[in-house]
């Protein structure tokens, strides 16, 4: 079963790709959705943020208050650390456990969405690495755009990540998306069918190492 990890900055455009790689056929293990499955109210890590910041993270109705939790992350180096190092087991256990139920479903490549990739050391276990890249303005544009975010607040995200340009260094394939959702659709959907002609429907090989399209 071939392995794919897709990552990309903060706001760079990684969950559309993975949407649009879903949409092509691809099965996708997605990190965050792991990471909300595991902090929904009485699971594992739940459990794990309010013994360790109280109730204050809570809402009302005892829901986790995501944006309170990475007001706090996000600007202690800290308490980042510490719920790097609390979550990432917990994450780590359960995408396996999804990896091994598709392998067992015989299915021929997986993507594994991982938003911090490289920093998790993830991509030693995977066969190749895709990156959803835009520059660094673009991302902090993006960020302040989508979710509302002060200046401040959207540097300091995108800062509490590695920064894109070392990504780009570490990845086999670097996938521009500083223009539209058809033109990362377009070259996704090359990527993707080249990535199941190296699956055996073809005897087409894709040349191996880093791959910058523009």
């Amino acid at each position: 079963m071939k392995r794919i990890g897709l990552t990309g900055g903060i706001a760079s455009g990684k969950s559309t790709a993975s949407s649009i790689l879903r949409e092509l056929g691809a099965v996708i293990i997605d990190a965050d959705a792991v990471a909300h499955e595991l902090a929904e109210k009485g699971q594992p890590l739940y459990e794990a943020y309010v013994r360790h910041f109280g109730c204050g993270i809570l809402r009302p109705d005892g829901s986790l208050d995501r944006r309170c939790l990475g007001q706090l992350v996000f600007t202690q180096a800290e308490e980042k650390a510490w719920l790097d190092q609390t979550s990432h087991p917990l994450i780590r256990a359960a995408m396996k456990k999804e990896l091994a139920e598709a392998e067992a479903k015989g299915v021929k490549a997986v993507v594994l969405d991982i938003p911090l990739l490289f920093e998790t050391g993830w991509q030693k276990k995977l066969d190749e690495t895709w990156l959803i890249y835009v520059p660094e303005e673009v991302q902090l544009l993006r960020l302040q755009q989508r979710n509302g975010y002060p200046c401040a607040e959207a540097m300091s995200r995108i800062k509490a990540q590695m920064p894109i340009e070392e990504k780009r260094n570490l990845a086999d394939r670097v996938i521009d998306n500083t223009g539209s959702r058809e033109a990362l659709q377009a070259k996704l959907k090359a990527l993707w069918q080249d990535l199941m002609a190296e699956n055996g429907q073809t005897d087409e090989k894709h040349e191996k190492g880093r791959e910058h399209i523009c």
